[in-house]
């Protein structure tokens, strides 16, 4: 039997062709190589290859967003948290909301001040 692997971006299925991703979904429309491995590359897969962790882009530019929030199902009820911790965004988000700083909010969570300012970014732009 022939198998291919298939991937997702949530959307619509990919297959790996001649170098380039194929967007089987579509009528085998040809998609953006950089945009789409980008974002596969942000899913974490269990050894069956289920998706069981995802890093949303926090930032615009695809290249400049660091893996510092996670959406995992087994972490506060799938909301995303800081990375290595259950420290939901939302949370920190809303203290910042509030008028708290990022040093004051770093410091009461012990974590570094980009982690905060990850979390707060990522949160600002689900709400935009």
């Amino acid at each position: 039997m022939i198998s291919r692997a298939l991937e997702t971006d949530g959307l619509d299925l990919f297959i790996e062709q001649y170098g380039q991703l194929i967007n089987i979904s579509r009528a085998g429309q040809t998609a953006m190589r950089e945009i789409i491995s980008a974002a596969l590359r942000r899913i974490d897969r269990d050894p069956a290859s289920v998706p069981i962790k995802l890093y949303p882009f926090t930032r615009a530019a695809i290249g400049d967003t660091p893996m510092m929030v996670v959406i995992d199902p087994a972490l506060s009820a799938g909301r995303p948290v800081i990375n290595g911790t259950g420290l939901a965004t939302q949370l920190i988000a809303e203290r910042y909301k509030a008028g708290e700083s990022i040093s004051d909010l770093a410091y009461d969570y012990e974590r570094d001040n980009e982690e905060i300012e990850e979390a707060i970014r990522c949160e600002l732009q689900a709400a935009a």
